[in-house]
């Protein structure tokens, strides 16, 4: 995979990660607000673990 084509996707899964964020704040989010938690936990881990594995990557796009 390109430098280039990785950047884009990670671009998008932050952009993902940042609606999640907002869906956090919502007040009638109730038990569904376990499963985002979760999916931000999950994201954040995925976005360090390429951070250590591409740094050169990841830091121009972040």
């Amino acid at each position: 995979m390109e430098a280039q084509t990785l950047q884009t996707r990670v671009a998008v899964v932050r952009e993902k990660r940042e609606c999640l964020v907002r869906l956090l704040e919502e007040p009638s989010l109730g038990i569904l607000r376990i499963d985002v938690n979760q999916a931000l936990e999950e994201i954040d881990d995925l976005l360090d673990e390429l951070k250590q594995t591409f740094p050169e990557t990841t830091e121009t796009s972040e």
